[in-house]
């Protein structure tokens, strides 16, 4: 029994001394501070110690208080302060979408690695612009946060689709009104670009909208990709308290469901033969296998929401990139969302027709 113990001992201590050696010891500063950024991305920093220095905002009052509330980080709202700044490598910019494209172009002309939140610009035009700003003046790491790419989920699926035939999918991306932008560029880009992420450049086959009289906005979808053909439902005519959002992809091996990022499950195919299928000859209970879920019963930080979101993930990606750790994974850059612009542009084109 004193062996085990010594075994566990030891096995808990190099786990806590590999978690106190990922030291970060580059400046970065956050610009814009609104929920998203207080709820989803300065939990993950301050978990992870990235040296912040700056916070920049549009407001003096929230930028003194800032400054008050987060010890040894200033509040300002002077984004040229932080630009000017050599000690400041890396920026994460997550303010308002239309400030968006200003702000990134400003970031990589000041040469600083750059963070940029879904959508980094508003059309095809400006994702070319900031493209071209970056080989002009050759800007050290970017990265388009949207954080499904991320996701644990994610890459276990891409490991099984890689080996499986894919034969359709089914995708469900349903909220609440969105009175406040557009709910293409700033909701749907989110179900749009995974669809590209997993299963590469999307061309649009059919496309129907439905408004409603409070506003809501519902867009039917068949995207037609290289070997697979999906369906797509994404609507602001549902609830924000019960939003849904699930994936279904049909293969060759089963059935693969992917419940909001916090479930994968997968159903084994039944077996045919001359197309009889035997499930309805014999009858056997049907088996789901359970391929990743949060354990809700331990409150650890591997089954925290901001984990299997990808939240988690893409920030600690970005700020190892920034410090040299691993290579620059251009897979997340700009030119990563090349394809999903240019389908948003498709779409956009068809619905005009309408």
């Amino acid at each position: 029994m004193g062996y085990l113990e010594h075994i566990i001992g030891r096995y808990k201590s190099m786990r806590s001394m590999r978690e106190l050696g990922h030291i970060y010891t580059r400046q970065y500063a956050l610009v814009g501070f609104g929920n998203h950024c207080v709820s989803n991305l300065l939990p993950v920093m301050q978990y992870l110690q990235l040296p912040l220095k700056y916070v920049c905002c549009t407001s003096e009052k929230k930028a003194r208080l800032i400054s008050q509330k987060y010890k040894g980080v200033k509040g300002t709202t002077s984004l040229q302060d932080i630009l000017n700044d050599d000690m400041v490598s890396g920026v994460f910019v997550a303010a308002h979408p239309h400030s968006h494209f200003q702000i990134a172009s400003e970031v990589i002309k000041a040469g600083k690695s750059l963070f940029i939140e879904k959508p980094p610009c508003k059309d095809e035009d400006e994702l070319k612009s900031l493209v071209d700003t970056v080989k002009l003046y050759g800007s050290k790491h970017i990265m388009v946060g949207l954080q499904r790419r991320f996701a644990p989920a994610t890459q276990i699926l891409q490991k099984r689709l890689r080996n499986d035939g894919k034969r359709h999918y089914l995708y469900r991306y349903l909220t609440g009104l969105y009175p406040e932008g557009n709910a293409l560029l700033d909701l749907f880009i989110h179900p749009l670009d995974y669809a590209v992420f997993l299963f590469g450049k999307a061309k649009v086959k059919m496309v129907d909208t439905i408004s409603s009289k409070d506003g809501g906005q519902t867009l039917f979808l068949m995207l037609e990709h290289q070997d697979v053909t999906g369906m797509l439902e994404l609507s602001t005519g549902y609830s924000w308290q019960d939003a849904q959002e699930q994936l279904s992809i049909s293969t060759d091996k089963g059935l693969y469901i992917l419940d909001r990022m916090e479930k994968l499950d997968f159903s084994p195919r039944h077996s045919s033969m001359f197309g009889i299928p035997w499930e309805k000859v014999f009858r056997n209970n049907a088996a789901v296998i359970n391929l990743y879920g949060r354990n809700g019963f331990v409150p650890t930080v591997g089954n925290n929401q901001s984990v299997s979101q990808g939240f988690f993930s893409e920030i600690k990606t970005f700020a190892d990139m920034v410090e040299n750790r691993c290579k620059n994974e251009n897979v997340f850059g700009l030119e990563s969302v090349k394809s999903t612009y240019s389908l948003l542009s498709e779409i956009e084109a068809d619905i005009s027709k309408i």
